[in-house]
């Protein structure tokens, strides 16, 4: 059983910062990708951001310069820096990671989600 828990969403203003959090946990032999994606209230989830075990990084072009991702993986944990953050950032934001669980098996695993909002 693989969990991914989400932490660090909450208020804050436009302007300000907030930093997301997300480990993995359970029968992991590997991770491969790790991501985030968000879904605003009646809109679909888009693609925020990635970074592949080896560090290289995909942003939206709606955060870049304002975001960044990174992750530790001896915690196999996945981060997000938000910085810079405007009302349109409100959403709820789950991560998400390939991960490996036996011998060349392989699934995409989603976190429960959590809530950023930003006031304006």
């Amino acid at each position: 059983q693989v969990q991914l828990v989400e932490s660090g969403g909450g208020l804050v203003q436009a302007g300000g910062s907030l930093r997301l959090s997300c480990a993995a946990s359970g029968s992991i032999f590997s991770i491969n990708a790790m991501g985030w994606h968000r879904q605003a209230p009646g809109k679909q989830r888009e693609f925020v951001t990635s970074i592949s075990r080896g560090g290289r990084t995909n942003y939206a072009d709606s955060v870049k310069g304002r975001f960044t991702i990174s992750r530790d993986n001896a915690k196999n944990t996945v981060y997000l820096q938000m910085n810079s953050l405007k009302p349109e950032d409100t959403a709820v934001y789950y991560c998400d990671a390939q991960i490996e669980t036996g011998w060349d098996t392989w699934r995409h695993y989603w976190g429960q989600g959590t809530q950023v909002t930003v006031s304006s």
